[in-house]
């Protein structure tokens, strides 16, 4: 499960570094998507599902944006 979360937390980087380079209009989105992200101490425990929800709004915004 670990290499899954880490294959997902790199598909999020991805995802973060094109919104920034390529739809930069739509950085403004990107704290409130975060904002579904739990909060806490420093380290927070983020479950599969979470990052994978997360990594879906990514994806959702920019081909929304592209349409």
């Amino acid at each position: 499960m670990e290499a899954q979360k880490k294959d997902i937390l790199t598909e999020i980087s991805t995802l973060t570094r094109t919104i920034e380079d390529d739809y930069p209009e739509l950085q403004k989105y990107l704290d409130e998507s975060r904002g579904t992200l739990p909060k806490g101490d420093m380290n927070p425990s983020l479950g599969l599902e979470e990052l994978e929800d997360y990594r879906n709004t990514l994806k959702n915004l920019i081909e929304g944006y592209k349409k």
